[in-house]
């Protein structure tokens, strides 16, 4: 591959690591390339932002590539995770500790079943406040930040064709009177001594002793995984956050085609040598 043929347009399916954000890996690439190609100014973008803690199909367009950031962006999106029950955190997922405790051991599996089926089909999503997105021209996440509760952030259509619980783990229903009555309290300060995101390392902070359900769910562009584990943890009388997050297939692209971010370079120098 010429930096000409590069340049031409050249889609690099990345499997993204946890604590990293889209941009970093975006940012990684393009050093990749300027390196490798000698490259100082070229198109660069990804089609789809993954949150930190996630991990998964991240979508690199270089040159030309760039624009067909906006088709990439509609294709429908396929994701696998864990959401917890029994709690819920202010940004619905680990990035911030949990912050109240509910009851969960009315919630079965049964239960957790039909109740996905509340959200199969277009449905009205209202995004979490620690988002991207704008308000008044403003990020929604700076006003979460602020604790300014003027901001309103207004429902939106999405489309969820798929919601399947692939396993569910029950909550061991003689801590919870103990987990409602001041547990919540030691989780957080443990949590807060530990000096890091919570995102490092999702699973060893959540209790072991609450429900959680294992999850794969397709949808369509603009649907908030952590805003329909929120809204799932409501409809079962309890709450709920979003503990792990895999996104594993955008349109016709699939996380088994992608390569790690430390595997780019040697991507593109086989590329280069083969050229």
């Amino acid at each position: 591959m010429t930096a000409e043929e590069l340049l031409a347009g050249t889609v690099v399916a990345i499997d993204k690591p946890r604590q990293w954000t889209s941009f970093q890996a975006v940012s990684k690439v393009k050093s990749t390339v300027r390196t490798l190609f000698g490259l100082k100014k070229f198109k660069i973008g990804h089609a789809g932002t993954l949150d930190p803690m996630a991990t998964g199909l991240l979508l690199v367009c270089i040159g030309r590539a760039t624009k067909q950031i906006p088709v990439l962006q509609d294709g429908e999106k396929e994701y696998t995770g864990t959401i917890v029950l029994g709690a819920t955190t202010p940004c619905y997922d680990l990035e911030q500790g949990i912050d109240r405790a509910y009851h969960y051991s009315h919630v079965t599996e049964e239960s957790a079943r039909d109740a996905r089926m509340q959200f199969l089909g277009d449905i009205m999503q209202v995004p979490p406040m620690f988002s991207a997105l704008k308000v008044d021209g403003r990020r929604a996440y700076e006003y979460a930040r602020d604790n300014d509760e003027t901001a309103e952030v207004k429902p939106r259509k999405v489309c969820v064709s798929n919601f399947e619980i692939t396993a569910f783990r029950a909550g061991d229903p003689d801590r919870e009177m103990q987990w409602l009555g001041g547990d919540l309290g030691r989780v957080v300060e443990a949590e807060a001594a530990q000096g890091m995101p919570l995102y490092k390392n999702p699973q060893g902070y959540v209790p072991e002793w609450l429900p959680q359900v294992d999850f794969r769910v397709r949808c369509s562009k603009g649907t908030y995984i952590r805003s329909l584990a929120r809204d799932f943890g409501v409809a079962l009388g309890s709450g709920a956050f979003l503990a792990a997050l895999r996104r594993t297939q955008i349109g016709d692209y699939r996380v088994e085609q992608a390569v790690r971010l430390e595997e780019v370079a040697s991507l593109f120098s086989d590329a280069v040598k083969c050229s």
